[in-house]
């Protein structure tokens, strides 16, 4: 007789989030989305400083629906953001956090972005 297999390794959960911004954008349209996501921000920030910063990510993640996040998976996340490394998220860092989240998003962002520059466009040319 052989030897028993060995264990197999189930990957511990993770936390998993399910993909809205699709939904979202197909409802309210990109100014409608970006709007929202200026919301989220908002309620994420440290009213002081006016950037997401671990604490005040720490504090009102809850609000968001974020709950069992641990320590390093916040920091992860500004990590993830974070493009001029002060340790914060700003606005359009977390604007631009969240769209690379959302992979269905991803595949439409040229059309966003074909879609902004015509109505800066239209705008400019009144």
């Amino acid at each position: 007789m052989g030897s028993p297999p060995a264990p197999s390794r189930i990957p511990a959960p993770g936390p998993c989030f399910h993909d809205f911004l699709p939904a979202m954008n197909e409802k309210l349209g990109g100014d409608g989305l970006i709007g929202e996501l200026c919301k989220g921000f908002g309620l994420l920030m440290d009213g002081d400083k006016g950037v997401i910063t671990f604490d005040s990510l720490k504090r009102n993640s809850a609000l968001l629906g974020l709950h069992g996040l641990g320590d390093d998976d916040l920091r992860s996340m500004l990590r993830e953001g974070d493009f001029d490394g002060d340790g914060a998220l700003s606005q359009m860092e977390f604007c631009v956090l969240m769209f690379r989240l959302s992979p269905e998003l991803m595949e439409d962002a040229e059309s966003f972005l074909e879609d902004a520059l015509q109505r800066e466009l239209k705008a400019f040319r009144r």
